[in-house]
Formats: structure tokens, C-alpha cells, sequence
């Protein structure tokens, strides 16, 4: 009969579903040269001009936490810094930066874009190491505002993605205030430093953004610190009213 002829065509077409269509997509754009400046730092494409600054910066962090997680370091010298510099961070992908306080015009950090795949609009951030001089500071919220504004406003991206060691918990703490959502562990993923690494994964989608953004705009207004400097609401309030400071 007709219905019964309907019903299968219906099946067959579910059964035959390649996902939901993206209508006028086009590739997104490869990171460039820009500088991302902000009103606590600026993230300048890295150099070996930023080496030096880099590394004294770093060595305030006396017992070398901060490379705990990260597949390389510490280093205990310039030259070792340097070679790594060369080898590993002045490609196209990664993509890396160097965090630049406003105030003291000095580098305090590093961060990069890594697995760029423009044609899927997929990237992801990673290589994040804040010296202790960028730690818990407006400008660290603020690195990865510029960072997310220009993945998804300016290079068009669809999905922004964080990655790290399920066993640190900071990074995990950090991606979900960021506004990033969690979405699984991928286990042995990776020897890191002889040691196993279970990876967690953390993305953050173009239709999610909008509403990022604006929390991350409210959180960095000035009027959303007190003459401390001390926050009045937390960037996961202004994103989410009933969420918990």
C-alpha cells in the first residue's frame, strides 16, 4: 500500500542518515601572525626574542611544577631553552605564542594552537605554561578569551577542543570554568616522561560561544573588580547566574 510504501522509504532514509548537514560551510582560516592584545597582556607570534624573557620568567617557579605535565622540561640552561625553541616552537603547527604583560612589557607565559585542521574547523589549544607572575591573574582569564574570540570570531572555527592528563586537576578545574564541557578519558593515550597518560578531552563548540564570550566580557570589566583587584562575581556567575562562585 502507499503508507506501507512510505514507511519504508522513511526507514531506508534514516538507516541512511550521514548526520545532520552543515549548510554553507566553507574551511576555516590557518592561524596567522596577528597580534591578540588585550587590556592586561598582548600573545605576539613566538620568537627567540622572546627565549631569554621566557626562561627567567619561568625560573621563578623554583621546584619546576609548572612542566609537570608538559612532555618536555624543566631547563636548567639557556642553550637547552633555546634548542627546544627551535625544534619544537617556531612551526606552523603548533602554532605558538608568547604572553606579554602590559604593565612590565615582559613575557610571562607561553600557549599555542595544536592539530589544526581547518577543513573540519577543528583546533585545539594546548603548551599552556603560565610563570608564577601570570598565575590566577586577570591577564591569564584574559589570554584565553583572546585566544577562543579568535578561533571562533575571526578564523571561524566550529570546535575548540582542551586536552590534558586526567590526574591534573587544576587543568580539568580550569577547562570547565573556561566554559569548556567535558566529554570523555581517553586511556593510555600517551607515554609522557616514562609515565602513563590517560587523556581527559574538553571541547567547547561554535554555538556555545556566544554565551562564553559574554560572561568572559562581563568577568573583564573593570567594574567587576574592587579597588583590590579582587573579583566581585566569578567568571562561571556571569556566565551562568545560578552557577556556584
Amino acid at each position: 500500500t502507499a503508507t506501507t510504501e512510505i514507511y519504508t522509504l522513511s526507514l531506508h532514509d534514516a538507516l541512511r542518515s550521514l548526520g545532520r548537514p552543515v549548510a554553507d560551510w566553507s574551511p576555516a582560516t590557518m592561524p596567522d601572525k596577528s597580534v591578540l592584545s588585550g587590556q592586561h597582556c598582548r600573545l605576539e607570534p613566538l620568537t627567540l626574542a622572546h627565549g631569554k624573557g621566557l626562561l627567567a620568567a619561568f625560573r621563578a617557579d623554583d621546584e619546576g611544577v609548572i612542566w609537570d605535565f608538559l612532555p618536555y622540561g624543566p631547563f636548567d640552561s639557556w642553550p637547552a631553552f633555546e634548542a627546544f625553541l627551535e625544534a619544537s616552537c617556531l612551526a606552523t603547527d603548533p602554532f605558538f605564542y608568547a604572553i606579554i604583560d602590559s604593565v612590565s612589557d615582559q613575557p610571562v607565559g607561553m600557549a599555542s594552537y595544536l592539530r589544526i585542521t581547518p577543513a573540519h574547523g577543528v583546533i585545539e589549544v594546548g603548551h599552556i605554561n603560565f610563570a608564577p607572575a601570570l598565575q590566577r591573574t586577570p591577564a591569564a582569564t584574559e589570554v584565553m578569551y583572546l585566544m577562543m574570540r579568535q578561533v571562533f570570531d575571526v578564523w571561524g572555527y566550529r570546535r575548540y577542543e582542551w586536552k590534558c592528563n586526567d590526574l591534573n586537576n587544576r587543568s580539568k578545574q580550569a577547562a570547565h570554568r573556561l566554559g569548556f564541557s567535558f566529554e570523555g578519558v581517553f586511556q593510555q593515550a600517551a607515554v609522557i616522561k616514562g609515565h602513563n597518560r590517560d587523556t581527559a578531552w574538553f571541547p567547547m563548540l561554535d554555538s556555545e560561544w556566544p554565551a562564553i564570550k559574554t560572561g568572559f566580557e562581563r568577568w573583564l570589566d573593570v567594574a567587576n573588580f574592587d579597588e583590590t583587584g579582587k573579583q566581585r562575581q566569578s567568571l562561571m556567575q556571569l556566565r551562568d547566574p545560578g552557577a556556584a562562585g
